[in-house]
């Protein structure tokens, strides 16, 4: 996912915080607000379902 969001967001993002945890589960927030939380679906996302998201948080 990190892959996918520095190159189309990298001017945009102004903190990227990374925390390592088991059997790749992360969550993603933009502005405080939960995006994702693979820790509780125990699924990847959907990649171009979730960089919408993340740009309509950005501001569009």
């Amino acid at each position: 996912m990190t892959a996918k969001l520095l190159p189309r967001f990298k001017q945009r993002i102004k903190r990227f915080t990374m925390v390592p945890s088991k059997g790749g589960c992360f969550e993603l927030k933009v502005e405080g607000r939960l995006l994702y939380s693979k820790l509780k679906t125990g699924v990847f996302p959907d990649e171009k379902a979730l960089l919408d998201e993340v740009e309509k948080a950005l501001g569009g």
